[in-house]
């Protein structure tokens, strides 16, 4: 089994109803390894400093971590996900 990082990216934190939020989560909660959390504000830091994240074009607003065989399964699971936007990465092993 893998693990999988979804990153959901929406400008609007509103975007969804609680209760799709909630009926989606059930949908795909044996494959849930954290529910993850919304995300406030952020900053860039870099060699040479450090800059805020405040309007970003594509905005990190939250993440969930799950486990699926390939990511084509774990792709699978964000059927019914309530935004537009979401990104998914293998967490590769160290």
């Amino acid at each position: 089994m893998k693990k999988f990082i979804i990153l959901y990216g929406d400008k609007s934190s509103s975007t969804g109803e609680r209760e799709e939020w909630m009926r989606w989560f059930a949908s795909i909660a044996a494959s849930i390894v954290d529910n993850g959390n919304p995300l406030g504000d952020g900053r860039e830091v870099t060699k040479t400093g450090s800059r805020d994240l405040l309007g970003d074009a594509t905005p990190i607003t939250g993440y969930t971590i799950v486990n699926a065989e390939n990511m084509e399964a774990a792709e699978k699971l964000l059927d019914g996900v309530p935004i537009d936007s979401v990104r998914i990465y293998e967490a590769l092993p160290m």
